[in-house]
């Protein structure tokens, strides 16, 4: 066991990365760069973590925020429940004192941080004996190992814990995390790792009977769903419409214009026929309107959203719609807005 934990260190040294949020022991700066990098690669979390902690330095300062100015310098990376998580625990922070909590069930009890960020804190910025389990860890531990258990059951869960803890460098913990960490998402990568130059080839199971391709397993796959939106892009004089997306969905938090999501795709006759107009005027003077972009296809993890752009042109001196925002075109940057929206307003605003 001292051996595995002796060569991925000395990896380490050779192959990892010089990072912002490495070499510091800044519980929430760890916090911080941890929550962006769980579903971001670093190439793209590096910037936004500059960005944010430049914006908010201290959990005071974020505490202090509102959720649209988080969610505004959130915006682009996606899975927004992460960053309304991290406003909630930076609230709960600030009402207990101020100060980042230092024990393992303390970080644990935030909001939004689940086993994985937990340790990764504790060592990291305590240098408590917890080993960090992400998904770099399980492919070199279900590699090196040969576990064919799946990892997204409660059973594998368990294995693999139990399996991480006996390896880890309970002197080193930080160091032997961020190594294996790296190691998992430089050296022994999900696709065509290159297995003859690894240090850990002459003990990988898989690499001996020639499984590196078939681990780790997962048990359950991603279903994926289909939606079609159809988004209205309100023109009043000089205003657009946008409004706040609530509920437990996608997005939430975010800004969007008027939409009515459909069964499936439509054409105009249908969207027309559909009342989805009639119903945001209220029964006013129909708008001038065409379709300006059909045919969208936005991709995320879970979901592929169809969308379809209309545009509706109303007079200046049009009634107040409730519940939507009258702002101009060049204020809507003051509000956080899905991808989609932003790839819709490059284009055409």
């Amino acid at each position: 066991m001292e051996r595995f934990a002796d060569m991925i260190e000395a990896w380490y040294e050779q192959h990892g990365r010089d990072l912002p949020w490495r070499n510091t022991d800044n519980p929430y700066r760890i916090w911080i760069s941890e929550v962006i990098l769980q579903q971001t690669r670093v190439a793209q979390g590096y910037d936004y973590f500059l960005r944010f902690v430049e914006r908010f330095p201290t959990v005071q300062a974020l505490a202090g925020a509102s959720e649209d100015e988080v969610m505004r310098m959130w915006q682009g990376l996606g899975y927004y429940s992460r960053a309304r998580h991290l406003h909630a625990a930076a609230r709960a922070i600030v009402r207990r004192g101020g100060t980042f909590p230092e024990t393992y069930e303390g970080v644990r009890a935030l909001p939004g941080i689940g086993d994985y960020t937990a340790a990764a804190i504790c060592a990291f910025a305590y240098g408590l004996p917890r080993a960090v389990v992400d998904g770099n860890v399980y492919r070199v531990l279900a590699r090196w190992a040969g576990i064919g258990e799946p990892t997204d059951t409660a059973k594998g869960k368990r294995l693999f814990a139990d399996l991480a803890g006996e390896l880890l460098d309970k002197e080193r913990p930080a160091a032997y995390n961020q190594a294996i960490m790296d190691f998992g998402a430089l050296q022994c990568t999900p696709r065509l790792p290159d297995c003859p130059s690894c240090p850990l080839a002459g003990t990988c199971v898989a690499y001996a009977e020639g499984r590196v391709a078939e681990l780790p397993v997962r048990a359950h796959k991603t279903k994926v769903t289909d939606r079609y939106f159809n988004y209205i892009y309100v023109r009043a004089g000089a205003s657009i419409l946008i409004r706040r997306r609530t509920g437990n969905d996608i997005w939430k938090g975010l800004y969007e214009f008027p939409l009515i999501e459909s069964p499936g795709e439509w054409g105009e006759e249908a969207f027309y026929a559909s009342g989805a107009l009639r119903e945001l005027l209220a029964g006013g003077e129909s708008p001038l309107f065409r379709c300006l972009w059909r045919g969208v296809r936005h991709v995320l993890s879970h979901q592929v959203i169809h969308a379809t752009f209309y545009e509706a042109v109303l007079p200046d001196d049009a009634d107040s719609f409730p519940g939507y925002v009258r702002v101009s075109p060049d204020e809507v940057d003051r509000y956080a807005l899905p991808r989609l929206l932003h790839q819709f307003l490059e284009r055409f605003a």
